[in-house]
């Protein structure tokens, strides 16, 4: 896909991947809707309009396409779902309050973007969705068990939802990051980039590859490491 004067999507905007993710498509000429609970600070753009928006309400989600449609035009050519949440911890000792506000966020309100975005896609038979899950996706972690199931959820509907709208000409690419350097993964403001961990910019050339793929092309799955790696 050329991004240029494209319209595109991306949730969870306030910082890491998905602000790395709205700055990449605006440099390759994209107008970009941003969603999130916080708005990115600084991020000043005439192509990037920020809507406050909570994924895990449906209601919420429903307004802010409405409001995207209306500024930025009827039609949307490409969804980042990259809002996400993690609580670690073990299980006997979890709470049922951190266990729903992960679902929520990292199954549930994937599912009310992408519903809310299909029919408009399967009508101008061009769209690409990228689900933004992680390693996490592919084995488990003692203490990250909530995470990992809501990261397997992630990779399962991506999978079910390739095969069920590549007949409408919709593109589905799911990403799963390994480590990287975020405040989601401890990074403290001001310090040095962690070497063995990669930066959200990595990430975000990685959506772009992509969406930038031949039409003829569907990446289904990217799994990113550190290439870096401790000794």
């Amino acid at each position: 896909m050329n991004l240029s004067g494209k319209v595109a999507i991306v949730t969870g905007v306030s910082s890491g991947i998905g602000r790395a993710t709205v700055e990449a498509l605006l440099a390759r000429g994209a107008a970009v809707a941003g969603w999130g609970r916080t708005a990115p600070e600084g991020l000043a753009h005439e192509r990037f309009q920020f809507f406050a928006c909570d994924v895990r309400d449906e209601h919420a989600v429903a307004e802010a396409y409405t409001n995207t449609q209306r500024e930025l035009g009827p039609e949307i050519h490409v969804l980042v779902n990259n809002a996400g949440l993690g609580k670690f911890g073990p299980i006997d000792g979890f709470s049922s309050e951190d266990w729903h506000a992960m679902f929520d966020t990292n199954v549930n309100g994937l599912f009310y973007c992408t519903r809310a975005v299909l029919p408009a896609m399967k009508q101008q038979h061009a769209g690409h969705i990228i689900n933004v899950a992680s390693l996490a996706a592919t084995a488990g972690t003692a203490n990250l068990a909530g995470y990992c199931a809501t990261k397997y959820a992630v990779r399962g509907f991506s999978d079910a939802l390739f095969k069920e709208v590549r007949p409408d000409g919709v593109k589905v690419t799911c990403i799963m990051p390994g480590s990287v350097e975020t405040h989601f993964g401890g990074m403290e403001p001001g310090a040095e980039p962690d070497p063995h961990k990669m930066q959200p910019e990595d990430i975000a050339a990685a959506i772009v590859h992509a969406l930038e793929a031949p039409e003829a092309t569907m990446i289904s799955e990217v799994q990113m490491r550190p290439a870096n790696v401790k000794k």
